[in-house]
């Protein structure tokens, strides 16, 4: 798979996680809001993978990001948006779990191959 395609990949998966853990939720984040995390997140993890970075700082960096991100379109207190945020993180984690078993996808977590 091109680089490309997996970094477009990558993007929808994430953004699909925020969009889904508000909504199980109803922290209710607009869509575009979690294509903004989405894109913001696998674009800096990216950018630190670009630079040379070990795979640890590759996977911490993006974590910021996407808490800071979900935090100011949340607008919502902040046992909601943490409650709102750790569910995220399962959703995410499943669907690595998922893309990395069934399709050798590991762009999601990098450092955490299943294969």
């Amino acid at each position: 798979m091109n680089y490309f395609i997996s970094f477009v990949l990558s993007v929808v998966l994430t953004a699909l996680s925020y969009f889904l853990g508000s909504q199980l939720l109803n922290s209710d984040i607009a869509i575009w809001q979690a294509f903004i995390i989405g894109f913001s997140v696998v674009s800096l993890g990216a950018l630190t993978e670009a630079l040379g970075a070990p795979i640890w700082l590759i996977v911490l960096i993006p974590f910021p990001v996407g808490m800071l991100l979900l935090y100011l379109f949340l607008n919502q207190p902040f046992l909601t948006w943490l409650l709102t945020y750790v569910t995220i993180l399962a959703l995410y984690t499943v669907i690595h779990l998922i893309m990395s078993y069934f399709f050798q996808f590991h762009s999601l977590i990098p450092a955490w191959r299943l294969s």
